[in-house]
């Protein structure tokens, strides 16, 4: 009888254990599925991309307290003439330069780049206007009038925004995925909208 009790004892630390990794594992499969459901896509997708009056406008309202137009304005035009200066840029001209409106805007002709490897370099030429209407404590700032030059050694294609890389011609119907490529023109262009969106932010702080 002292045996067979120690026999059963013995086993009760082993079935425990059993038990809890029975309960953990559930919770270690689910985690997995939630981080598996992340759609890479989805600030991308419909409603990313705005048009005014059919043409693609980003715009954003950038706060900043305790500054007058008049710091707003220089500190935006000298991020422009910066950026002119930029390893990606090829063409590039301050086209307003308002400093009784705080009005700042220039012309951008630069690379995006797609993907880049030893043996692969997929870019195009991406040019758009980036300005800015500066008042006390805030700058509204626009990039528009956004073209392409793709494959130009090969075969040049002129692209426009529109009719390219908005809702209905880069977002599939189920607005769950982009499309191979319109889709890539669509990614890298908001990227580069949002760093230079954030950028000024930051300078303005």
């Amino acid at each position: 009888m002292k045996k067979i009790l120690m026999f059963v004892l013995a086993l009760v630390p082993v079935t425990m254990c059993a038990q809890d990794n029975t309960w953990e594992r559930p919770e270690e499969e689910e985690v997995e599925a939630k981080v598996q459901k992340v759609n890479p896509d989805a600030k991308y997708l419909r409603g990313a991309v705005p048009e005014v009056n059919g043409k693609v406008v980003f715009s954003k309202t950038i706060e900043a307290p305790g500054k007058s137009a008049a710091e707003i304005f220089r500190t935006i035009r000298g991020y422009l003439q910066k950026m002119g200066r930029e390893k990606n840029q090829i063409n590039n001209q301050l086209i307003v330069n308002d400093s009784v409106n705080y009005e700042v805007g220039a012309n951008f002709e630069e690379w995006l780049v797609f993907k880049k490897t030893a043996i692969v370099l997929d870019q195009t030429r991406f040019m758009y206007v980036l300005d800015a209407h500066c008042q006390d404590g805030k700058a509204e700032v626009t990039l528009s009038h956004i073209r392409y030059l793709y494959e130009e050694q090969r075969n040049p294609q002129r692209l426009k925004a529109e009719g390219w890389i908005t809702d209905d011609d880069a977002v599939n119907k189920k607005n769950t995925k982009l499309y191979p490529v319109t889709g890539k023109f669509r990614r890298k262009t908001i990227d580069r909208k949002d760093f230079l969106f954030n950028k000024i932010e930051s300078l303005l702080k």
